[in-house]
């Protein structure tokens, strides 16, 4: 299961050693431009369940064609090597600010990475909000 916080760093050939705990559901995933300047890390059945609901959006629709050219042009198909690293390209790195600290989430079906200063920052800014947003979430039935 994808859940918890880890710190790691990127080496200086930049691979990011995945969690452990995660390397099971993470073994072959891709790993593409997340939301809120991170990237997200799906299990290749979790990535194909996201791509059919994609693909049957209105490509006549201006912000689907620009949300799914993001998306997936960002998107590559990563596999772990044997220390249970992975290569994060360089438009990834660069797209999610990520420098050599970095800290590794997961989110149940998806993981996250975030440099690790755009982690702390959203955590001080999400804090304060943390009762709204269990309020809201009540709105939606859990």
């Amino acid at each position: 299961m994808l859940i918890g916080e880890y710190r790691h760093s990127l080496d200086p050939k930049s691979r990011i050693t995945i969690p452990s705990k995660f390397r099971e559901d993470l073994s072959i995933f891709v790993m593409t431009k997340g939301l809120d300047n991170c990237l997200f890390l799906y299990p290749k059945d979790q990535w194909e369940k996201i791509e059919n609901k994609l693909k049957e959006l209105p490509m006549t629709n201006r912000a689907v064609r620009s949300f799914v050219r993001t998306f997936f042009s960002g998107a590559v198909d990563c596999t772990l090597d044997k220390q249970g690293r992975v290569l994060v390209p360089e438009n990834l790195r660069t797209y999610a600010e990520l420098d050599d600290k970095c800290v590794i989430i997961g989110l149940a079906n998806r993981a996250e990475i975030w440099s690790e200063d755009s982690w702390n920052s959203y955590n001080e800014e999400e804090a304060l909000s943390y009762e709204e947003l269990a309020e809201k979430m009540s709105e939606l039935g859990i």
